[in-house]
């Protein structure tokens, strides 16, 4: 039996109205509403400025849906911003709320405690007990004597420069005029880089603390000069303070600033842990009358650092320029930092030093943990090798060439704590840089907000009104209490190691724990060349050297052949 037809009846296509677009929706009739209230409210500023405010939200919205650059506004209008608000105060709420004190990013709470306290002469002693992990792997403890020494004062210091050279040395080109030290000093950063408050307030400190203030490559500022603190000058590529016009060194302008009295140091930058191989620019708007005239630069034209340097190519050309500034200035201590990168780069300078007879007096090792600089996140996170790395075959290269006594290193890359300067010393660093630490001191709240002008501190600005709240005075005092209490910190730990000074930690004075069960000795897991080693056959010597050492040579930077494939250097490994 067929089945009747069903009559359908034809019903109107509705379209729902979006939920996600609820938010607008009601703006627009909140702005009909207040105009409506306009008409028959008596009070007229009320409901004028409900119109105003509903016809914010409305243009917003209007706008959310015509632009194209956001995807999460044209489906969402106006509450689309919240997300971006949430986004923009969510480092701030992480930082304030939810991170615990020992988190690091890139400093822990406890760490930037630690630092504020001492800038600030509070106590900081902790009750209760250690928070660290005493059994997770990687934890590290120096070990104490039952002899502890009293030591009288916590002034360490070590002299840079002036050591015997080799017979036959051109008497102009040796350092006759050593320094004398901390072994805790402020690390490289650059005015431009800071404010004009902040370099006045750190140089201020060290020259009441008695340590040394390194300029950074941006040269020597008048805020430098005005409190008279002892200045490393450092030069980079850009050659700034020293400089022609088309970006070549100039002697004349170099020796007129490096035989300044204040001006103890000169140490040419060839890379910094915070971005290695990379230049930098400062746009033209950055480039102040201020900035100009201390770099030597026009004002308001771009001011390029260049990814190398244009008055030396080779290791030889290197150790010959070395050499050079250090007549010119004087025969004031003269040496160079980097961040370690290819080996035989290394080795190749090495190498220099051995046929030309010139040494610098002092290498600072920077490490890629470093990073006053803001640069590229690749360059951050995967360019350069760590401190502990970079340090480590720095050190031990030059006791297996004979040149160690020669050389004083220094080193730099989140040095924060008294133990973090201890440890270094015992891989092998005569003193410790630090940067942040003493920008903590001066107020800065890690914001990373460094590279954009609007430092909430007033340390890493141009801004005038921004870097007034930065009081010269009162944060020079907190640089000098950080410098003071950190080295008193250092004395007790000294001490308590049955030491006379921090020079004679070592690796075995320091334990780290390799497992739950299992703790060792540092001289047990890290490299330790003999003295001379590698003068001779390099059969029985690290990896490293077996492998990148015969790469090398004194009169180019690049590998004599080509670096084999798969190899691995493992600097910090036990051979």
């Amino acid at each position: 039996m067929q089945q009747a037809p069903v009559e359908t009846t034809s019903m109107p296509t509705i379209i729902p109205f979006p939920a996600r677009y609820s938010a607008f929706a009601l703006c627009v009739a909140g702005l009909a509403a207040c105009l409506a209230f306009v008409l028959v409210s008596p009070h007229l500023w009320l409901a004028w400025t409900g119109v105003a405010v509903f016809a914010v939200l409305t243009g917003t919205g209007v706008h959310d849906l015509r632009q194209a650059r956001h995807a999460i506004l044209r489906n969402y209008p106006v509450i689309g911003h919240l997300r971006f608000l949430l986004e923009f105060i969510r480092p701030e709420m992480r930082q304030y709320f939810i991170e615990s004190d020992s988190e690091a990013a890139p400093f822990s709470r406890a760490q930037r405690s630690l630092v504020y306290q001492r800038a600030k002469g509070d106590p900081d002693n902790r009750p209760f007990g250690t928070q660290l992990n005493v059994t997770i792997a990687g934890y590290e403890w120096i070990n104490h004597s039952m002899q502890p020494t009293k030591l009288a004062n916590h002034d360490f210091r070590i002299v840079i420069g002036g050591t015997p050279q080799p017979v036959g040395a051109n008497p102009e080109q040796l350092c006759t005029q050593p320094y004398s030290a901390s072994v805790f000093n402020i690390s490289a950063m650059s005015f431009g880089a800071l404010s004009a408050n902040a370099i006045l307030a750190l140089n201020k400190g060290a020259q009441m603390g008695g340590f040394a203030h390194d300029t950074g490559e941006g040269s020597i500022s008048q805020h430098h000069r005005v409190h008279g603190g002892d200045l490393i000058w450092e030069i980079g590529s850009g050659y700034f303070g020293c400089r022609n016009d088309d970006g070549s060194f100039n002697e004349e302008r170099f020796t007129a600033n490096a035989r300044d009295p204040q001006v103890k140091m000169i140490e040419i930058k060839l890379s910094q842990g915070a971005k290695p191989g990379h230049g930098g620019v400062l746009p033209a708007p950055k480039v102040t009358p201020e900035i100009a005239a201390a770099r030597g630069v026009p004002v308001g034209v771009d001011c390029i650092s260049p990814s190398s340097h244009s008055a030396f190519s080779t290791p030889t050309e290197m150790m010959h320029f070395i050499a050079r500034l250090r007549e010119l200035s004087g025969g004031k201590p003269t040496g160079f930092k980097f961040c370690l990168g290819h080996p035989w780069e290394w080795f190749g300078i090495v190498k220099a030093m051995q046929a030309t007879g010139i040494t610098p007096d002092f290498i600072v090792v920077d490490g890629a943990e470093g990073g006053t600089g803001a640069a590229p996140v690749e360059f951050s996170d995967h360019v350069g090798a760590p401190l502990q790395e970079g340090l480590l075959l720095v050190h031990n290269t030059l006791i297996g060439v004979n040149l160690r006594h020669r050389i004083k290193i220094g080193c730099a890359a989140k040095v924060i704590t008294a133990f973090d300067v201890a440890r270094m010393m015992a891989l092998g660093a005569d003193w410790c840089n630090a940067a942040r630490g003493f920008m903590m001191a001066l107020g800065c709240i890690q914001a990373q907000s460094c590279h954009t002008g609007h430092c909430p501190t007033g340390v890493t600005t141009q801004d005038p009104l921004r870097q007034q709240a930065l009081v010269v005075p009162t944060k020079a005092d907190r640089v000098r209490n950080f410098h003071r209490s950190t080295l008193h910190a250092l004395q007790e730990l000294v001490q308590a190691a049955g030491l006379d000074h921090p020079q004679q930690i070592t690796a075995h004075h320091i334990v780290r724990r390799i497992s739950d069960t299992e703790v060792r000795l540092l001289s047990n897991l890290v490299m330790q060349v003999q003295p001379g080693a590698l003068l001779g056959p390099l059969d029985e010597q690290h990896n490293v050297f077996r492998t990148y050492w015969p790469l090398a040579s004194a009169e180019s930077f690049q590998p004599v052949t080509q670096a084999p494939h798969g190899l691995v250097a493992g600097f910090a490994l036990a051979a």
